[in-house]
């Protein structure tokens, strides 16, 4: 494990904010620190799809002017953020971590993307992703590294997001989560990520997978930074009608309010099934440091998710059939076998089945939604076993039990829309990070940061780094 660090890369968003803005540190000499560590750092992790680093020190230059004229937009402005590679970016490629979109300049940026130029962020880069944001990174695409250890794994689909944020090489990244794709690569990399409720963050302008799954949302390293991000990003949007209407929360306010009081449920028998020790250590130490910051630990029943993680994979691929109609099969052989596999299967669910999914999933949400009115917050783990190493991976085609086991405690809320976090809470044998999950109910992303800001005002897991 490394000492706490206080180097300038693994500032916290707010520490840094106040630096550039009483202008003792300068926009322009935190960019360029930082495209120097990206070209001295990256080419070990491979988290960038794409460093637009003439972008970033003219957005850099123009954020030392308007500082310096008593213009200061506000916490982000100067701040270098990457956002995953499927968020448009203006008159720059977007990939979308395929081949046949490597020459694809969208002539406008994705509402997130422009919010955070309007805040005065610094765009770094792209942070590279799996294909088509599905489950496995496409043939000719390089896969991110872990950031912790290049042997194990970095999470999917936001691996790019993940090694990028905790080697210090952004201050804070976008990413997406349509089964698991925030907290996957947040708990393998030892950072922060947050899943807004579904309809928080608009979608527009960023590459679908399942459009009523998919989730625009901040990883991080701290719970606060990740509070930062969202405020910016979230809100309704007119390119958007999913969006829901109206500003973003004072998510600002909720990291300062603590947990007095704060009712969490915790499943014991759902969170303890083939769950290994050093999960259950993580787990019950966060609830200890829950209960002494003034919760109420409630003993519950999550409603019974075995047939909504079995639902989720065909519903993503009739979802992503219809992402992709424009390229396939017209372009069949430039695909990846596993997300080619995913679409066709998406071809075949008859009318009639997807109906009968349909209305499970609306049985579940409702279950969920029910259950939201007897606590605040839900605690699980983000999967049941330590983190698992490439060998293991890749054989996870082999095994349908693992794929499940991974998605037990993250896909059930992608069909239901409800907000998460996932927070470092500790390490395994292997020296890897090991994280958990907060759940609430619907669009209370303010609750979860009120928790995730109070565990971490008292746990160390979130300021520890990787060497690099």
């Amino acid at each position: 494990m490394t000492p706490l660090s206080t180097d300038l890369h693994y500032l916290d968003i707010t520490e840094l904010a106040t630096l550039i803005r009483t202008r003792q540190i300068s926009p322009v000499a935190v960019t360029r620190a930082q495209l120097d560590r990206i070209a001295a750092v990256d080419g070990a992790l491979d988290s960038y799809a794409l460093v637009t680093a003439d972008l970033a020190l003219a957005q850099a230059e123009a954020a030392e002017a308007e500082i310096a004229a008593g213009r200061y937009r506000g916490v982000l402005h100067g701040v270098p953020i990457a956002v995953k590679d499927l968020c448009w970016t203006k008159g720059i490629p977007t990939a979308a971590g395929m081949p046949i979109h490597q020459g694809h300049c969208p002539t406008e940026d994705a509402t997130v993307v422009q919010r955070l130029k309007e805040a005065g962020a610094v765009l770094l880069g792209k942070l590279q992703l799996t294909e088509g944001a599905y489950s496995d990174h496409h043939p000719l695409i390089t896969p991110p590294k872990n950031a912790w250890n290049a042997d194990y794994w970095p999470g999917i689909s936001s691996s790019g997001p993940g090694a990028a944020t905790a080697a210090g090489l952004c201050y804070g990244s976008l990413a997406s989560d349509t089964g698991g794709s925030i907290r996957w690569p947040a708990a393998a990399n030892g950072v922060t990520g947050l899943k807004p409720g579904w309809g928080r963050v608009s979608r527009h302008g960023v590459f679908e997978l399942a459009a009523s799954m998919d989730h625009v949302g901040p990883m991080a390293r701290s719970a606060a930074d990740a509070a930062m991000l969202l405020a910016i990003i979230a809100g309704g949007d007119p390119k958007d009608p999913t969006a829901i209407p109206g500003p973003a929360p004072d998510y600002a306010a909720a990291i300062k309010q603590g947990i007095q009081g704060v009712r969490i449920g915790v499943d014991a028998e759902w969170n303890s099934a083939d769950v290994d020790p050093g999960n259950q250590e993580v787990l019950s130490e966060a609830i200890e440091i829950f209960r002494s910051l003034g919760a109420h630990i409630v003993d519950v029943a999550f409603p019974d998710a075995t047939q909504a993680v079995a639902d989720w994979a065909p519903a993503c691929a009739v979802e992503a059939a219809c992402a992709h109609q424009a390229t396939y099969p017209a372009r069949k052989n430039e695909y990846g076998a596993v997300l080619a596999s995913v679409i066709e299967t998406g071809g075949t669910l008859s009318g009639i089945d997807y109906q009968k999914l349909i209305l499970r999933r609306l049985n579940f949400s409702g279950r969920v939604a029910t259950f939201f009115s007897t606590v605040d917050l839900l605690l699980t783990p983000v999967h049941p076993f330590a983190p698992l190493s490439l060998d293991a991976i890749q054989t996870l085609g082999e095994q349908p039990h693992l794929i499940l086991n991974l998605q037990r405690y993250t896909c059930p809320f992608n069909l239901t829309g409800n907000p998460t976090i996932t927070l470092p809470g500790g390490f395994s044998e292997q020296g890897l990070p090991i994280g958990f999950q907060l759940v609430a109910g619907h669009l209370d992303e303010s609750m979860l940061i009120r928790a995730g800001a109070a565990f971490q005002s008292t746990t160390p897991w979130h300021r520890r780094h990787p060497v690099i």
